[in-house]
């Protein structure tokens, strides 16, 4: 099937990342806090200075990665709630489409719960189309059609380009997966959301057998595009002997949201120095785990007392191998944080990973008294 004929049997067959959008509690210092740590560039920003009243936004950028950091300027509206409730979290995973408003009958025609219908703004660098629809919790995917816009993000926002030129660079790339944990018994139902409003397929399922260690379980689906250019993995918890991760996420989130968002990387050794240069904190692997790593991954390029001195994990299947490594929470709350991945040929999620980094995760949540 060409690329036309595809795109207009399914708007959403041909889709990629546009930008993450985070509601925070100060905008300003928020955006400082990503350029500085992880090496973003502002490149425009909205707000009462471009005839926005109610909210700042800062846009970041970083080759194909793309933030929006939002906060509000009124003391009770909806993104003030937002943060109140759930803390610094991610509300819109917005998608890039050809067609927005064709994306939005779709999903309307997959008994999605509509948002904002499909409205059009305009100034001197062309115009955007956008819609938005509601996932799990109070997160929102929006529809952004540019048509070749050529203006500061979009109507509204001003160029404003500044970096910090103390920053190390790490070379992030692009998003790989945004992670969603999800209340018990709502995992599939979610998975087939995703296939019935997106016409995603299911690239891959674990359950508690898969992903658990002496004390705590989950289970997870990933969800992706035809051309695994957009995967959603989708978490619920499982019972184990005492709370998971993906329990004290919600507890803490109070209630649905993204928990983690993968970020792709062409050099992870190079990329993970520069970060820990800017004071960005990771977990911990257990020495164990590299003892028997060579004999399960066999031959990689990367020397395994250099994947050791920096605690990065590895994993193979049957297409190559991947390396990845895990951020501590971006903010007090114990909810969102970064995954960095470098794929060499795998399509792989880290199965073989998984004990190692629960370990991890469990010894963060034995200090805050969580686990």
């Amino acid at each position: 099937m060409n690329t036309s004929t595809e795109t207009r049997s399914n708007p959403l067959a041909r889709i990629d990342w546009d930008y993450v959008e985070f509601y925070v509690g100060n905008a300003k210092q928020a955006a400082h806090y990503y350029m500085s740590a992880f090496g973003f560039e502002q490149v425009a920003y909205a707000g009462p200075e471009t005839g926005i009243k109610d909210r700042c936004s800062y846009v970041l950028e970083q080759n194909k990665l793309r933030f929006v950091i939002t906060s509000s300027l009124l003391p009770d509206d909806a993104i003030a709630r937002h943060v109140a409730l759930h803390g610094d979290g991610v509300k819109d995973i917005a998608i890039v489409v050809d067609d927005a408003r064709a994306a939005y009958a779709q999903a309307m025609a997959g008994k999605a719960a509509s948002v904002a219908a499909p409205s059009e703004a305009s100034d001197a660098g062309g115009r955007i189309v956008r819609a938005t629809i509601a996932t799990y919790g109070e997160t929102v995917h929006t529809f952004v059609q540019r048509d070749g816009y050529a203006g500061a993000f979009m109507p509204g926002f001003v160029e404003a380009r500044r970096s910090l030129p103390g920053s190390k660079k790490p070379g992030l790339q692009f998003i790989d997966h945004c992670v969603g944990n999800v209340g018990w018994g709502e995992m599939d139902a979610w998975g087939d959301f995703y296939a019935r409003v997106f016409g995603f397929s299911q690239l891959v399922s674990f359950d508690d057998t898969d992903i658990s260690t002496e004390y705590t379980a989950l289970k997870s689906k990933v969800m992706t595009d035809p051309r695994h250019q957009v995967k959603f993995p989708i978490n619920e918890p499982a019972t184990g002997k005492k709370k998971s991760q993906i329990e004290e996420y919600l507890d803490f989130y109070r209630g649905s949201g993204v928990q983690h968002i993968a970020i792709r990387t062409d050099d992870i050794v190079a990329t993970i120095d520069a970060l820990r240069y800017n004071g960005v904190e990771f977990l911990d692997t257990p020495d164990s785990y590299y003892d028997m790593l060579a004999e399960r991954v066999g031959k990689i390029d990367e020397a395994f007392d250099v994947l050791r001195e920096r605690r990065i994990l590895v994993d193979r299947d049957d297409l190559g191998y991947m390396l990845q490594i895990f951020t501590k929470p971006l903010q007090d709350r114990p909810t969102v944080f970064f995954e960095i991945i470098q794929r060499k040929g795998s399509l792989s999620f880290g199965k073989g990973n998984f004990k190692a980094l629960f370990v991890s995760i469990e010894q963060e949540q034995a200090k805050r008294g969580t686990l």
